[in-house]
This record gives C-alpha cells, structure tokens and sequence, in this order.
C-alpha cells in the first residue's frame, strides 16, 4: 500500500473524525504516502500534519472547476487506495474517477456504485463515527488507533502563551443550530461555579463574538475573557492542552477536545449521542435531558424547537 487518499470534505468535526485513520493507517503501513483531501477553509486543521504528504483543497464554491482540477491531479498520483468518507455527490465523484486501485467507502453515496468496496453507514446503531470510519479498513485486516489527533505546531502554542494563567476553564457555547446550543443560562451556571477559582475564556469564531459578549455582561465575573475571533481553529487546540475543563456543544470544539484529550463537558440538546459524536477524552462528561419523547427531533439541529418549548435545553441541569 503505497499511495492512500482519504477524502472528507464536510465539516470540521467531520475531519476531525477522520484522523484515526491516518494514524491507523500509519500504524499498518509506516511506509506509505498519505493525502488527504478538505473542504477549502478547513485545511488549517492538516496543514504541518506530520503524518501527511499533500493536502488537497475542494473549494465548493467553485465545485465544478475543483472537481476536475483535483481529479486530474489525483490520477497522476495513481492510489492504491482512496478511501471517501463524504456521502455527497461530489465527494463520490473525486474517488469514482480516481482511478485508484482500491476505491472504498458508504453505500449511502449516490456514487457508491463505482467503488471496489462498499460498507453501510448507519447512525441508529450506537457506533462512535470514528469506529464506522475505521469499518472502511476492515478488509485490510488492520490494527486500529481510535483516538482523533490534531498536531498544533510550535506557532500555534505560541500564540496561546499569554493565557496560560494557573488555572483556566474553556466555554464554547455557539453552535450554527440554535437547537444544538445550551441556552444562556447554562453557561452562566458554569461561570457561576468557576468565576472564583479559574480564569474562564470563552472561544469560538469571529461570528460568536457578540454572543459571548452577550453572556459577559450578565455576569459580574471579572476572570473572563472572550477569545471569538482571536485563536484560530489550531491555536484554540493548542489552548484546549492546558484547560482544566472545556465546556462545549454537540459541535466542533467538543471533537477538538477529543483530539488533544482534554477533559470536556458536553451539552447535547436536541440531538443525542448515540447518533455517534460523543466526546472521546478519556475524561468525558454528557450532560443531556433523557427520556423526552420529541428529543432526538433529527440527526441535525434545526434552527428553532419544532415543539416550541426547548425541553431538551432549558431543562439541562449543571452538576
């Protein structure tokens, strides 16, 4: 196994997810050459990975130009291996004309058809993500490592320098679905419990910021700092290394836990974990509200509570 591309070009977490297979297939196979190929804005995460060759960027806004450019230069390469871990079209597309050796994958991609091998995806069997990607090497007979990993370089600690106080505490409390986002008070509880004892950051992208802000200012806690906008994806990993705690939603920064093995809390509202994105630190807590009938309301959060009253969130209880 000379060559190997993996392909996952969703989201952060959804990479992040993918990473046990680059060191599984490390593990088995030291000699080989590894790619991986992103969606465009998420190569920051891979970029300096000690245990990749090349990384190849999908830019979906320009998706028709991309796929042909990458497939052509994926052929040149010539795979033994391409491994699609995306369900969508495009990313079927990219294996399918690879030309590789070996094409393996999930049934559910319409482009599956053109793999060599084919293997069910199914989120309503309690498997982690991780262990239905690392079902994709099966067939090699391989040794698995479970665990994400992330290698943030020496910059990227650098930059967290001037918050490593004595103790500290890490708050994540955005989420691109508003139903997979513990409501305000929650996080207050939090910063109710820590404001005394550690210096309490809160992170996330430049377009948390104004939430952050708007947790600030109901809390007369003077230890907190808003960091939205100022760490990059890396950087807020290389933090995470030196957190007491995080405190996260069914989100990216939970599977950014996982990958550095920080202890982390993790909200689920509306989706659960047994859809297969729980934490995976060695020191990992769920917090959810069991036994409603309307929760899970989908695989994915959804913009508002279709029941209109947001059990699965305002019941949440802080231990």
């Amino acid at each position: 196994m000379k060559k190997v591309l993996i392909i996952q070009t969703a989201y952060i977490g959804d990479v992040i997810l993918a990473t046990p297979l680059i060191e599984t297939l490390h593990l088995n196979f030291p000699e080989s050459k590894i790619d991986f190929m992103i969606k465009k804005g998420n190569e920051v995460l891979l970029t300096g990975h000690p245990k990749l060759q090349k990384i190849y960027v999908f830019d979906k806004s320009n998706k028709r130009s991309s796929l042909l450019t990458n497939i052509r230069e994926i052929r040149k390469n010539e795979y033994d291996l391409v491994i699609n871990l995306h369900r969508y079209a495009s990313s079927g597309i990219i294996a399918g004309f690879s030309r590789a050796k070996l094409i393996v994958g999930f049934k559910k991609n319409p482009f599956s058809w053109m793999y060599t091998h084919r293997f069910v995806h199914d989120t309503e069997n309690g498997q982690h993500e991780v262990d239905r990607n690392l079902s994709l090497l099966k067939f090699l007979g391989s040794d698995v490592v479970r665990r994400p990993k992330l290698y943030p370089i020496e910059e990227h600690f650098e930059k967290t320098t001037l918050y490593l106080k004595s103790s500290f505490i890490c708050l994540a409390p955005a989420s691109v679905w508003k139903t997979k986002a513990a409501p305000i008070e929650k996080w207050l509880d939090i910063i109710i419990q820590y404001k005394e004892k550690s210096t309490i950051y809160l992170v996330g992208a430049s377009t948390d910021f104004e939430l952050c802000e708007s947790i600030i200012k109901k809390t007369d806690a003077s230890s907190i700092v808003n960091l939205c906008g100022v760490l990059s994806l890396m950087e807020t990993a290389a933090l995470f290394t030196k957190a007491e705690r995080v405190f996260v939603n069914d989100s990216g920064p939970l599977h950014i836990a996982s990958a550095m093995n920080t202890p982390v809390t993790a909200f689920f509202c509306s989706t659960v974990p047994s859809f297969g994105f729980g934490p995976l630190s060695e020191d990992s807590k769920v917090i959810e509200v069991k036994n409603l009938t309307c929760r899970p309301c989908g695989l994915h959060g959804k913009t508002q509570c279709p029941e209109g009253h947001f059990k699965c969130g305002r019941d949440l209880l802080i231990h």
